[in-house]
């Protein structure tokens, strides 16, 4: 089975239903079918064939969703970038999955085009609108003129996508995702979710370029033949607007998004909820996010977790009051342990690394063969998360593995910092991590953003902790800067860079 059928089926049971809205612009799904078929067609004109990569670099449009399907139907490979990526992370991205062909937007050459000046890069260029670099060919004429293609049957096994994990720690690896990965994760995810009425609209503000966008909201789409309202960007205002203008919606967002929206809510509440219900990931939900949003929204965040390597393995039950602070339970076909260093399963309650197994997990990393058996391990994906599980089943994120603090020998999880200081009313972000310290090993630092407007000293913040937590616990660095927190591009806070510049 090929991804693509998702499509295709959804232009067959409903031809003249609207799949995309962007900007003004609505395609149907017999439409953006028929164009799939003619890039599709056009691409195989141009010496792409099946097993070939073709790096994707678009900020969100109905290009990228076209490149996808088109892609899919061809049997080619696609590797999605972030658009932003600059000339240092597309050379070893480009290195590493020798792409044959590059799509981007004309409006983000320069950096591709800087790594085209080393003679390094892909043989078919194309890129959206009019390319002044005269070495991209147009996208528009590249769709051939046909209305039909043979759909590439595709092996469960086949990878259908190559995405880069965020680069966090080291170099990035390219994750290879299966067919399988993906429609069994899709069907699962879209399944699990009870009814959605059709005239469901999903609020797509996810980036086309990360896993969460692509199955959550894109493959899922299709599949239950829903609308995406498609943003090119997160606007919480615009998104406000949709809620407020449909009978019916879905949001999928990151913890910043919904943060994002209760800061605009606070001062100007919805006139109507069309929410039937939001999901959160790509980060862990602060708990204090999950009650503001819902006491303004009226409407139930499920979080959910999963990553690169295997999409979304873990959310809290749908139609079941959420677990507050949970991520809930393994998805039907996936399971999940906790495990201490030497690999043995924790007992119930106790802390250890999260690992996962199912049919979502990746076929592994590209060209990294001693990665991904270290990574995959009879079929368990070791995650990297600190997680505890409770007596009912459900899960919940202590921390990254990575980020765990050890100051004089004891073990802080810096999400329990967080959690902590997002209660405080001025505080819009925070980011808790651990500095090196010459007697004590590490010591706890906090960088912290406040509300607009709001006013508070770091003394006040550090004697709130300070007062509900263990002596040795409370951060002693706390900076309160006036910029956003960096963030990758689906919206998670990057700690590594934060540990540069805040050192």
């Amino acid at each position: 089975m090929n991804i693509a059928s998702y499509l295709e089926d959804s232009a067959a049971r409903s031809p003249e239903k609207v799949a995309i809205r962007f900007e003004g612009e609505e395609i149907t799904f017999q439409t953006l079918n028929t164009e799939c078929n003619q890039l599709a067609g056009g691409l195989l004109k141009l010496g792409l064939s099946p097993g070939d990569r073709c790096l994707v670099m678009l900020p969100n449009n109905t290009h990228i969703i076209r490149i996808y399907y088109a892609l899919a139907k061809l049997g080619a490979v696609a590797v999605p970038v972030n658009f932003l990526f600059r000339e240092h992370e597309l050379t070893h991205i480009i290195s590493d999955s020798k792409p044959k062909a590059f799509i981007g937007s004309q409006d983000y050459l320069a950096e591709i085009g800087k790594v085209l000046d080393q003679g390094k890069g892909p043989q078919i260029l194309l890129a959206s609108g009019s390319p002044v670099d005269s070495r991209f060919m147009k996208l528009a004429d590249a769709y051939a003129d046909q209305p039909t293609f043979p759909t590439q049957p595709a092996a469960a096994d086949d990878v259908l996508a190559i995405i880069y994990t965020s680069g966090t720690t080291g170099v990035p690896k390219g994750v290879m995702l299966t067919q399988e990965n993906l429609i069994s994760n899709s069907t699962t995810i879209s399944n699990i979710r009870g009814v959605i009425e059709p005239d469901t609209v999903i609020i797509g503000v996810l980036p086309l370029f990360h896993i969460y966008g692509i199955n959550s909201v894109l493959n899922s789409s299709m599949y239950m033949g829903l609308t995406i309202e498609l943003f090119s960007h997160f606007d919480p205002e615009r998104v406000i607007e949709v809620i407020e203008q449909e009978n019916r919606t879905i949001l999928f967002a990151v913890p910043t998004m919904y943060n994002r929206l209760i800061n605009l809510a606070a001062k100007k509440p919805p006139r109507k909820n069309s929410l039937k219900f939001c999901v959160s990931g790509g980060a862990s939900l602060p708990v204090e996010i999950l009650k503001q949003f819902t006491a303004l929204f009226g409407a139930t965040i499920y979080e959910g977790y999963g990553l690169t390597e295997a999409p979304v393995c873990i959310e809290n039950p749908f139609g079941q009051p959420t677990r507050v602070g949970s991520i809930g339970k393994p998805i039907p076909e996936f399971s999940a342990r906790i495990i201490d260093r030497t690999g043995v399963a924790v007992k119930t309650g106790e802390v250890g690394e999260l690992t996962v197994k199912g049919p979502g997990v990746t076929k592994g990393y590209l060209n990294l063969p001693e990665a991904t058996a270290s990574t995959i391990q009879d079929g368990w994906l070791h995650t990297g998360d600190i997680a505890r599980m409770d007596e009912e089943g459900y899960y919940y994120i202590v921390d990254r593995k990575k980020d765990l603090i050890i100051r004089g020998g004891y073990n802080i999880y810096p999400r329990e910092i967080e959690e902590i200081i997002y209660q405080i009313p001025e505080v819009s972000e925070t980011a808790v991590y651990g500095v090196p310290h010459a007697d004590l090993g590490e010591e706890i630092a906090a960088v912290i953003v406040l509300k607009e407007g709001a006013r508070i000293e770091a003394d006040m913040i550090k004697a709130y902790v300070k007062e509900r937590v263990a002596p040795y616990k409370y951060p002693r660095l706390i900076q309160i800067v006036d910029e956003p927190l960096p963030k990758s591009g689906s919206g998670k806070i990057l700690k590594k860079e934060i540990r540069k510049t805040y050192r």
